[in-house]
Parts: structure tokens; C-alpha cells; sequence
């Protein structure tokens, strides 16, 4: 495992009908939902750190704080940024910010924790 901070990883979407508060169900409104600007944000976490893992090694969520602080309504690009700022063990730290092109849509940090694929899989199905 080779993690150290600054690792990066950036993703861009286009706010589609299937992105939306409305039709996720967290809101009634057709802009970007909430949890989905989480689920993009760990998804970019999960590609900053993917190829510097060992062999059967994955990452799982344990914390996020998120500020989501604009509407991104259908159509709009929104470009994810995510950074590794923080290693402690296998606690890995990331900070991100979501923008479009007029302004910064969320941000916040998710904390993720290094695991064994296969032992983490035989818990969780116990």
C-alpha cells in the first residue's frame, strides 16, 4: 500500500433527470440531489486511491461531512475534485469540492478506512 497525501482524483458529470432530488426521493425539486453529490464524491475518493492499494485491498466509508451549498439543476456540468489530505494508519482523510461553472456547489471530507476485500465481505455477511 502506497498512500500518502496528495493523491487526486477528479470526476465530471452533467446533472441528469436520474441525479435529481425529485426523482431520488430526498426532495422535491428537480436539481441535484444531496446524496447524490456524496455518492459522486466517493466515487472520486474511491479512484484516487484505487491503484495505489495492494492486492485485494478496498476502501469503505465510515464519515462524511458535506456542505451542499448551491442548485445544480438538469443540465448543469459539475466537476468533482478530490484530494487525499490525511493517512493515519488506514484511515485515509479526503477533502472535496463540486463546482460548475459559476460557483462551488458542496464540499466537504470523507473519511475512509483501507480494508481486506475478502475478510471485510465474510463480516459483513455473518
Amino acid at each position: 500500500m502506497t498512500l500518502a497525501p496528495g493523491l487526486r482524483a477528479q470526476l465530471l458529470i452533467m446533472v441528469e433527470v436520474s441525479d435529481t432530488a425529485q426523482k431520488i426521493g430526498s426532495g422535491d425539486v428537480p436539481v441535484l440531489a444531496t446524496p447524490r453529490l456524496l455518492a459522486i464524491a466517493e466515487m472520486a475518493t474511491v479512484n484516487a486511491v484505487r491503484e495505489h492499494l495492494a492486492p485485494g485491498e478496498t476502501t469503505v466509508g465510515t464519515r462524511v461531512e458535506l456542505a451542499h451549498l448551491a442548485a445544480s439543476p438538469v443540465g448543469t456540468h459539475v466537476q468533482i475534485t478530490t484530494e487525499l489530505t490525511e493517512v493515519d494508519g488506514r484511515r485515509l482523510v479526503f477533502g472535496f469540492e463540486a463546482r460548475d461553472k459559476r460557483t462551488v456547489v458542496g464540499r466537504g471530507t470523507i473519511e475512509r478506512v483501507v480494508v481486506d476485500r475478502a475478510k471485510f465481505l465474510d463480516r459483513a455477511t455473518r
